[in-house]
């Protein structure tokens, strides 16, 4: 198994590890703003999920560069991804930092267009991420880190920044998944 491959792997097991730091909460340390809890072993979560989320643009990397592609890695890749942010995503709805319909939504457009790509897959098309589509990534990363920290440290001088890129992480979101399928359209009436 190559380095890339092995960086996606370990993605995938930090997966529980970012949960379980989120849903059995540690209260070594807490920090309260504004009738708002952090606790310690949320922004060690937190960190961990900056570190898993980062390995998806490295494996990805070092694939391209040192000729490492693999049909492994090209179906483990998208799972370990969707496996991250829809772990967190249930996390953040059962620790009532997000509403439901929000993480629905996300986890329902991730894997519509992951199975968008498998049907082009089938057909020898490779349908690669939009720019669209890297700016919804990030912005759920810091979406999902700042609920992660309940909103730590724009609560100290009350903006809600978590809340304001929720908003932005449905409309990335709704908007990249309309652009892959508006643009991805030739696929859907081939096999329809």
């Amino acid at each position: 198994m190559n380095l890339a491959n092995r960086i996606t792997i370990a993605r995938i097991f930090l997966v529980p590890v970012v949960t379980f730091l989120l849903l059995v909460r540690f209260h070594f340390w807490t920090l309260t703003i504004n009738h708002r809890t952090t606790t310690g072993s949320e922004m060690i979560a937190a960190l961990v999920f900056i570190l898993a989320a980062s390995t998806d643009g490295l494996d990805g990397y070092i694939a391209r560069k040192h000729q490492m592609i693999t049909n492994f890695g090209k179906f483990l890749d998208p799972i370990a991804d969707k496996l991250l942010i829809s772990a967190v995503l249930i996390s953040l709805v059962e620790m009532q930092r997000l509403s439901a319909w929000v993480a629905i939504l996300i986890i329902s457009r991730e894997f519509a267009v992951t199975a968008l790509r498998l049907v082009a897959a089938v057909e020898g098309i490779v349908i690669a991420a939009s720019r669209i589509a890297k700016w919804k990534t990030a912005i759920q990363i810091v979406a999902m880190v700042a609920l992660m920290l309940n909103n730590f440290p724009f609560s100290y001088v009350g903006v809600p920044f978590d809340t304001i890129m929720v908003y932005l992480m449905v409309l990335f979101t709704l908007w990249s998944g309309i652009d892959y399928f508006v643009k991805n359209k030739s696929i859907i009436n081939v096999n329809a």
